[in-house]
């Protein structure tokens, strides 16, 4: 090679971008305990691992080997915190529903039922709280976790045998709820079962319950339209549901490039998924409708009279008074915490049925 030739070939390779050279792979495994059918895992590829992955780029410097371990490969739901607190994943989607004494504070929106039915609101409140609140912040960070984005539920109605004319209609009837939503049938008159999605459809088939308290999201895909196919709309309110969040440890690794990258993508996970709960809830809904129009009866939305909403509300005992003492008797500032997240909420626009802090 001349020299002219080797001149030039040096100085065409200073000229080259240097992540040719240097971008540096990081491996990171990524898991939940449901499937990506479930929307707001899905939308963990679609969105956040997605958008990570998009900020990384511009740069080039590093990039993120995604290993995939969704719907309960790993862990199941019933150890979400424990296994991205102990980093059997490096970054998971926490089931905080099933948490209730590991993160206290995070069952504030179970117990405060009808105080909202904007999930996009919610999470922007919970989102906020996460950031200024630090008995909030340090229940999850004090299991080795940062949390990256958060999630909500879409909006609780009833599912059942025959139409309600309005919240009475349920007293003495039985009715599956999951776990600590049943709470939210006190003082109705209506007997909760126990019960989850997968037993719903055939609790309700063979009479175990006469319908079930839950939300479109869940009740499409199972088909629970076919035995309860009269959903009484009461539009119940959205519920915080849990985070994306990652091992802290983990975390501490990271060049600060990553970590800026994952805080954006999981603000842009948390809005998207808001907003995608509402537009979901009402597609669910009209699906429910398509699918079951052929059956008898067909599969009808009953909407509630006016004032039926809030007279279901009116007839609950203090559920948040309730929490809030029992908590706070554990050393966590629960009470502070309601009355924070019910101000947030008011100060957001929301007017919520019962003002639980009061």
């Amino acid at each position: 090679m001349g020299t002219l030739t080797r001149i030039g070939a040096v100085t065409g390779a200073l000229l080259m971008p240097a992540a040719l050279f240097a971008q540096e792979t990081i491996d990171l495994t990524v898991a939940s305990s449901h499937p990506t059918v479930v929307p707001w895992v899905g939308m963990i590829q679609t969105h956040f691992m997605a958008r990570t992955d998009e900020i990384l780029a511009q740069d080039g410097t590093y990039k993120i080997n995604w290993n995939e371990a969704f719907g309960g490969t790993l862990y199941k739901a019933n150890a979400t915190l424990s296994s991205v607190e102990q980093g059997i994943t490096d970054v998971g989607w926490v089931f905080s529903f099933l948490e209730p004494a590991q993160l206290p504070l995070s069952q504030v929106s179970t117990n405060t039922p009808f105080a909202t039915a904007n999930p996009p609101v919610l999470l922007a409140v919970m989102e906020e709280l996460l950031e200024t609140n630090e008995a909030f912040r340090n229940e999850w960070e004090d299991h080795n976790v940062k949390v990256l984005g958060l999630t909500a539920t879409d909006l609780y109605d009833i599912y059942t045998k025959e139409p309600l004319t309005g919240i009475d209609d349920i007293d003495g009837m039985k009715l599956s709820a999951p776990g600590v939503l049943g709470n939210w049938l006190r003082g109705t008159g209506a007997n909760a079962v126990d019960g989850a999605l997968t037993t719903f459809y055939t609790d309700v088939q063979t009479g175990v319950s006469d319908g079930a308290l839950t939300l479109a999201l869940g009740a499409m895909p199972i088909k629970l339209y076919e035995v309860a196919p009269y959903i009484n709309r009461f539009d119940a309110g959205a519920a915080f549901s849990g985070a994306i969040a990652i091992n802290k440890d983990v975390w501490d690794t990271l060049p600060e490039e990553v970590q800026s990258a994952m805080i954006e993508a999981g603000k842009y996970y948390t809005k998207s998924h808001g907003q995608d709960m509402v537009d979901r809830h009402e597609m669910m809904l009209d699906l429910m409708v398509k699918n079951g129009a052929d059956q008898t009866p067909p599969v009808t939305i009953v909407q509630m009279p006016d004032g039926e909403r809030q007279a279901w509300v009116d007839k609950l005992p203090d559920l948040a008074g309730e929490w809030a003492a029992s908590v706070d008797a554990q050393g966590v500032p629960a009470t502070e915490f309601l009355g924070l997240y019910m101000e947030a909420l008011r100060a957001a626009g929301e007017e919520p049925a019962r003002d639980w802090d009061k």
